[in-house]
């Protein structure tokens, strides 16, 4: 492998030598703590307690920014952290999914904790580098860069040394400098945010791979809740880690026979099964994008309509033939399932790239559902450039999208004018307008820079500034908590809507994705059936994030008898290959009840983490009431003959009788009172009171009953 020469390296603000040791049954055993405003440089031993209360992954992150931070902290303050982690069975190549690290942070959008996970080649490779986790506090005086070199035991944090400020270019040039040979660069994992992080409260953060089919470095996105804006606040420009001696048994595992057992289980399914199943290795994500609009689920012009006549212009089958077919797209070794689909050669015509050919990570689902039905742009050209701008600017494509749609609705209902937008014409649809506000929140002027701020930001600002009607602004501004809904209509599901308003950190569809089971097969008639699915499926996907892995593979393949079982939503074969990998790698007797107890301990903890930062109340858990319902007689209108039968049915109301602003007032009234009763039955399932918040008996049942805990439950019960 060739090294960069010395003369090429800057100096170094601050060097930091470890022991190598290996891995052992999924931990390194230390975290690695870095102070960026005086260079402090340090790892801290990780205790049996620790794991046994926090797991790894997401909870080691949680707890060790809650020991970072006091309640007055904010996302801005040197003392924030960023914190990302692994997890015990993160990096090993027997099982697809495997590859994923967690980001914890004070998010500048909720003023609260966020998690955001990642795929890429970053987690596994910080682990086998020694690292459980990595902290980052302070403020750098300059943009630096954070060298991890897992190869040589050594930590360093350097002034910058390249002029890109983009993404795509700061992964390629930085695996090359780090990398140097072909063999080399499949060592080197980047951390990046472009240059709309610097600007933008919605910034995100890239991880990277090396494509060794390709040439290229690749990316990945940790996206939810800014940490793109705090990555930049820092004045970090990039974190490379270097680990060169990869091999499928870096994890140190007890039982490495039954963790290919599993593997081996679930490889098979993939190879027989996926073809007939969703497809995930010719489409991924974007398999789903023509169902959602089939059953009414796609949001369409800021979450108005769940279907439109042109979506075929950029439904899968779009998509699938604009991907690079015959390529093992995974994101980590051995991921069978390979999702990671891209548009190779992609041609930009707009921004500081226009005329090159550019690789496109995606579509996945969420970025053509939102950079495409969203805001009315039907045009693949256009979804495929907001697509690879978003990624390599740094900016979270899901809150991008609803920021766009969303001052869109407001030009079209008048709120907006070309004298406020800087001339753009933003009328649904209109593509040029929307990148041109994505090259401008990448420059860091114009009416692009306001967009990015964020949803919540931009309903204050347009009632102060312009005078809009903030009753209505809060009824179609598509947020929950300050973040962004994901890109699901849920206005016919019940159980999706609370899916949305009680995640803790804001409304992600990887905590809880119910809106099938509800609204299309109605599996949860009653409060108690949904407050039990709203209680295990989010305490069952927090458990990938503890651990490092992907969702994907749990439900997006499943069994050829999978619909014969007792729960299929539960796809209880693939619990049982979790347990066998859990138990393989730990050497710990496991049952899937440990699994949900593991995820439990950590949820709870994070719910109380955000009640610590000030987010007290049930009114926290409510979404918007375009979440739940027709907002405007036009909406009601476009679906009459369901929402009349709707007053009929469940109201025993004569639709006959009234207008249709009266028909919205008495549907909104019924639907408020549902999502009431739901909050009730989902408060008492998890073991919380009738303000959310966890009861001192929930915790000691947990084994979380730690004084610091009952001490904010004890505040936060005297603020309600």
């Amino acid at each position: 492998m060739t090294l960069p020469a010395e003369s090429t390296k800057p100096a170094l603000l601050a060097e930091f030598h470890y022991e190598l040791r290996p891995v052992q049954r999924g931990y390194a055993n230390r975290t690695l703590y870095i102070n960026i405003s005086d260079n402090t440089i340090y790892e801290k031993p990780v205790s049996e307690q620790m794991k046994a209360l926090f797991t790894g992954g997401r909870g080691f992150a949680l707890k060790l920014l809650w020991d970072a931070v006091t309640p007055t902290t904010r996302w801005n303050d040197p003392e924030n952290e960023l914190v990302i982690a692994n997890g015990p069975i993160c990096g090993i190549t027997a099982y697809p999914g495997s590859g994923k690290s967690t980001v914890v942070t004070l998010s500048p959008l909720t003023e609260n904790v966020i998690d955001s996970n990642v795929g890429g080649y970053f987690g596994p490779f910080l682990k086998f580098s020694g690292f459980d986790a990595l902290e980052i506090q302070g403020k750098a005086a300059e943009d630096i860069l954070i060298f991890i070199d897992g190869d040589t035991g050594k930590v360093t944090i350097e002034p910058f040394p390249l002029e890109s400020i983009d993404s795509h270019k700061i992964g390629n040039e930085l695996t090359n400098l780090y990398g140097g040979d072909e063999k080399g660069k499949r060592g080197i994992s980047v951390f990046s945010a472009g240059q709309a992080a610097e600007h933008s409260r919605i910034g995100m953060i890239n991880s990277s791979w090396y494509d060794v089919r390709r040439k290229e470095a690749r990316l990945k996105q940790a996206g939810r809740g800014g940490p793109g804006r705090v990555f930049r606040d820092k004045k970090i420009k990039a974190i490379v880690v270097r680990f060169s001696d990869m091999g499928g048994d870096k994890n140190g595992v007890a039982d490495m026979a039954l963790v290919r057992k599993a593997g081996a289980r679930i490889n098979k399914e993939i190879a027989e099964l996926d073809d007939s199943q969703n497809q995930m290795r010719k489409m991924g994500t974007a398999n789903i994008l023509d169902v959602m609009d089939h059953f009414d689920l796609l949001p369409t012009l800021n979450y108005r309509y769940g279907s439109h006549p042109d979506v075929h212009k950029i439904d899968s089958s779009v998509w699938k033939k604009a991907f690079t077919q015959g390529l093992p797209d995974g994101c980590w070794l051995g991921c069978t399932m390979s999702c990671s689909h891209g548009v190779d050669h992609f041609p930009l015509k707009t921004g500081p790239y226009a005329g090159q050919c550019v690789l496109v990570d995606g579509p996945e689902y969420e970025n053509a559902a939102g950079l495409g039905a969203n805001i009315g742009n039907f045009d693949p050209q256009i979804v495929l450039e907001l697509n690879f701008y978003v990624d390599t600017y740094g900016v979270d494509s899901i809150s991008y999208a609803n920021c766009v749609a969303f001052a869109m609705e407001c030009y079209h209902e008048g709120y907006l004018t070309k004298e406020h937008t800087g001339g753009l014409e933003l009328d649904f649809g209109n593509g040029a307008a929307a990148l041109e506000l994505l090259h401008q929140m990448a420059r860091g002027e114009g009416f692009g820079v306001i967009v990015g701020q964020g949803v919540r930001y931009m309903k204050e600002y347009f009632v102060r500034e312009f005078g809009a009607d903030p009753a209505f602004l809060h009824d179609i501004g598509m947020e929950i908590k300050g973040m962004e809904i994901s890109e699901y209509l849920t206005k016919e599901s019940l159980a999706q809507q609370g899916g949305y308003g009680m995640a803790t950190k804001g409304p992600q569809h990887d905590e809880a994705w119910l809106i099938f089971m509800d609204q299309v097969h109605k599996l949860l008639p009653t409060f108690e059936a949904k407050a039990e699915a709203l209680h295990y499926f989010p305490m069952w996907r927090t458990w990938f994030s503890l651990h490092g892995l992907c969702k994907l593979p749990w439900n997006d393949i499943s069994p050829a008898n999978n619909k014969e079982t007792k729960e299929p939503a539960k796809v209880e074969e693939h619990v049982e290959n979790y347990t066998w990998i859990h138990q393989g790698v730990t050497g710990k007797p496991t049952t899937a009840a440990d699994l949900l107890a593991q995820s439990e301990r950590v949820y709870n903890f994070q719910k109380v983490f955000a009640l610590r930062m000030g987010r007290v109340g049930r009114q926290h858990d409510y979404p918007p009431y375009r979440a739940m319902g027709p907002v405007t007689v036009e909406e009601y209108e476009s679906r009459r003959e369901r929402y009349d039968g709707q007053l009929m049915q469940l109201l025993e109301i004569d639709p006959a009788e009234l207008s249709t602003a009266e028909k919205v007032a008495q549907l909104r009234t019924y639907r408020e009172d549902q999502y009431d009763k739901l909050v009730d039955a989902v408060y008492i399932r998890r073991g919380w009171d009738e303000n959310g918040i966890p009861t001192p008996e929930k915790l000691h049942a947990l084994g979380m009953d730690l004084p610091e805990l009952l001490e904010v439950i004890a505040w936060a019960k005297k603020q309600v």
